[in-house]
């Protein structure tokens, strides 16, 4: 277990110069009015890593905030999504080119562009690939990866793939959903986790072991949860519109669970049950 962990650590991504923030900054349900200044609030809170997606249609506002907030684009680490092909391999290269310029205009680029989900098909998921293949050669984005994608997944990118394994899987992970079959998989191929949901959307704040937790550690159930993930070495993105919690979410550095502790929140695992949104399917 790693310790002595710092909000400006990076973790190498496989196969690939490009290193990846270890805590990011998720913008899932966070209203246009809103992204701008959440976004703002986080880089400010010393978060370096803003994850988005184009079906979170707030783009082109997490775009103005980095434009906006006086830090160099070089220092910034940005993710975006597409969830479902374009119906040929330009138009979903076209899905792609439009998400960069959102984010990064005319000349913009992203640093990891994922595929949302498993749910387009062998022929969908083959084509979107092809396609973010197509953008890391043309430097459009640095690295690419996938999203809620079982071992069955990644191991069928081996018939087509250039670029394998993918950079990242981004997958939802809290001790309640510890999706342990596909974290091992990816751990043996060096493909970084990306951990959503990591604090449940606080529907476990109230939960006992995780309050007596806090209490010892004197932190929210919420700076548990994230240094839990961190400590599992994972890349963890909380998601808050609350300037509080966003700056409380990267307050996680001042402390070390214990390995007993780590034990505890492990044991609280109930395989696919606890997943709240989607438990990858593996085979």
């Amino acid at each position: 277990m790693a310790t002595k962990l710092a909000i400006t650590d990076l973790l190498p991504l496989p196969n690939s110069p490009v290193k990846i923030p270890r805590l990011g900054f998720g913008v899932y349900r966070s209203p246009t009015s809103q992204c701008v200044q959440s976004t703002l609030n986080a880089l400010k809170a010393g978060y370096r890593h803003v994850d988005t997606a184009q079906f979170y249609a707030n783009e082109k506002e997490v775009g103005d905030a980095i434009r906006s907030s006086g830090i160099p684009r070089s220092d910034l680490f940005v993710t975006t999504k597409i969830l479902v092909p374009g119906g040929s391999p330009e138009a979903t290269y076209d899905k792609l080119l439009a998400s960069v310029e959102k984010i990064g205009g005319q000349d913009g680029y992203v640093d990891l562009f994922l595929i949302h989900s498993a749910n387009s098909g062998a022929s969908g998921r083959k084509e979107m690939w092809q396609a973010l293949e197509r953008l890391l050669e043309e430097g459009k984005t640095k690295s690419i990866g996938v999203s809620n994608w079982g071992v069955k997944h990644i191991e069928e990118m081996k018939s087509y793939a250039k670029v394998w394994p993918p950079h990242v899987n981004q997958i939802e992970l809290h001790p309640w959903s510890q999706q342990r079959v596909i974290c091992a998989y990816c751990k043996k191929h060096g493909i970084v986790i990306e951990a959503y949901s990591p604090i449940v959307r606080n529907y476990k704040a109230s939960d006992p072991t995780l309050v007596d937790l806090a209490k010892k550690y004197e932190k929210t159930t919420q700076q548990v949860l994230v240094r839990y993930a961190l400590q599992k070495g994972w890349v963890p993105l909380p998601k808050s519109d609350n300037p509080e919690r966003i700056v409380a979410n990267a307050n996680v550095f001042d402390f070390e669970i214990s390995e007993e502790d780590m034990a505890v929140l492990n044991a609280l695992d109930q395989g696919s049950a606890g997943a709240i949104v989607e438990a990858v399917e593996n085979e």
